[in-house]
């Protein structure tokens, strides 16, 4: 099972000839490569995989799955 995180772009650089750009993951930000998301732009969210945008999500289903996902981590026993 994979598991990919919505985020939203912050800041976008080519390097190497690659797109990359920084993600804000709830009060987390990461470095993610944006090569397989050419349209993406700063403000859009993204969901990310092992540091990869691997597809573009509207906002309202972006912050739905992240309010889902910290409902689960209350879940957690411990």
């Amino acid at each position: 099972m994979c598991l990919g995180i919505p985020g939203e772009i912050i800041e976008i650089w080519e390097e190497g000839g690659l797109r990359n750009g920084k993600a804000r993951f709830g009060g987390i930000v990461r470095e993610v490569c944006l090569s397989y998301v050419p349209e993406a732009q700063v403000g859009d969210y993204v969901i990310v995989h092992a540091g990869f945008a691997i597809s573009t999500i509207d906002e309202e289903e972006a912050k739905a799955t992240l309010a889902a996902a910290g409902d689960l981590v209350d879940e957690i026993p411990g």
